[in-house]
């Protein structure tokens, strides 16, 4: 079976996920309070880092990226 990539439309499409197996999640580290961006698997609990993020503007950047809206989960 081949997949066909889609073409790209004028405007930026979102890059895509797979929400019926993941979920954007801002993974945050207790010890250096580092936060990483990224998706986590809903049936392993896996975490795929995307982005590290360090101002506001970066975490911004990545909800606009996937067409992310809202706050997203914070896990630790």
């Amino acid at each position: 079976m081949h997949h066909h990539a889609r073409r790209p439309s004028a405007q930026a499409a979102p890059q895509t996920y797979d929400s019926e197996q993941w979920k954007p999640v801002l993974h945050c580290s207790i010890c250096t309070g580092e936060q990483v961006a990224g998706f986590q698997n809903l049936k392993t609990g896996q975490f795929q880092d995307v982005r590290v993020i360090r101002t506001p503007a970066e975490l911004t950047r990545f909800c606009q990226a996937y067409g992310i809206n809202g706050e997203l989960e914070k896990v630790y």
